[in-house]
């Protein structure tokens, strides 16, 4: 019996966590299922920070684990629960079902019931969660400053950088300016045009871009300028289809500051 009155029983059967209120109980020791059984435990005992403050109320309603990714593949678009694991495998469904609940619950986002027999529900922003925008592209901007070379685990996905391109775009560097880029960044296409200072960023290719440019993990690099842009192209790091004089205009549109 531990200190706080919890019991804990793990053998070949799986995980059992109990008290004398409540008993929660996975028949595996998969780390999916027991994140589940913690997020669950977790929503027994939440509470409040205690603090009449924004930033601590919004913390309660999107700090928990997963909820700001959730929220980022939102912003790019409407999507079903089988379509957010996809962009987040790692998560696992019970825990996306509490996130969702928690949020639909905050006003965040809404749920569109299925229409039709056998389709799934469709989750999207809220007027108020879509508010939310302009603070997760500055957060994303502050934690892409400190990314360094991917982690073994670490993947990319369409939404991730469509959300880069979005967080890095500088519409001051874009007034006159009507261009469309074609990306491929380790086997994802996405594409953004740009019209007189405003960006339109999403997944696929773009038809009739001017310039279809092939990044890897280089992309960090040059948009910081840690990799030149002639360097780039010598190395073959980035190869450019189309009008290669455009390139050093990508990285002026999306230029990231270095870190500290």
């Amino acid at each position: 019996m531990a200190d706080n009155g919890w019991k804990v029983v793990m053998n070949s059967d799986g995980v059992t966590i109990s008290s004398d209120l409540f008993q929660l109980t996975t028949k595996s020791t998969e780390p999916t299922q027991l994140e589940t059984v913690v997020t669950e435990l977790q929503n027994i005992m939440h509470g409040t920070y205690g603090q009449y403050c924004g930033l601590s109320r919004a913390a309660e309603m999107i700090g928990e684990r997963w909820s700001l990714l959730i929220l980022r593949d939102l912003l790019v678009g409407p999507k079903t629960a089988t379509d957010l694991r996809v962009g987040l495998p790692r998560i696992s469904a019970n825990v996306l079902d509490t996130r969702l609940r928690e949020m639909e619950y905050s006003g965040v986002i809404r749920r569109q019931d299925p229409v039709g027999d056998g389709d799934q529900a469709v989750y999207e922003l809220t007027e108020y969660g879509r508010s939310v925008e302009d603070v997760l592209l500055a957060l994303s901007r502050w934690g892409a400053m400190a990314l360094a070379t991917p982690r073994p685990e670490d993947i990319l996905t369409e939404d991730s950088v469509v959300m880069a391109l979005r967080s890095t775009f500088r519409p001051e560097a874009a007034r006159d300016l009507d261009v469309g880029f074609e990306l491929h960044v380790d086997g994802i296409v996405i594409h953004a045009r740009v019209d007189n200072g405003t960006l339109t960023a999403n997944a696929g290719p773009l038809p009739g871009a001017d310039a279809t440019i092939e990044l890897g993990t280089v992309l960090k690099g040059i948009l910081t300028g840690a990799v030149s842009v002639s360097d780039a192209v010598a190395t073959g790091q980035v190869v450019v289809t189309g009008d290669e004089a455009l390139l050093p205009t990508f990285v002026d549109l999306f230029r990231l500051p270095s870190a500290p």
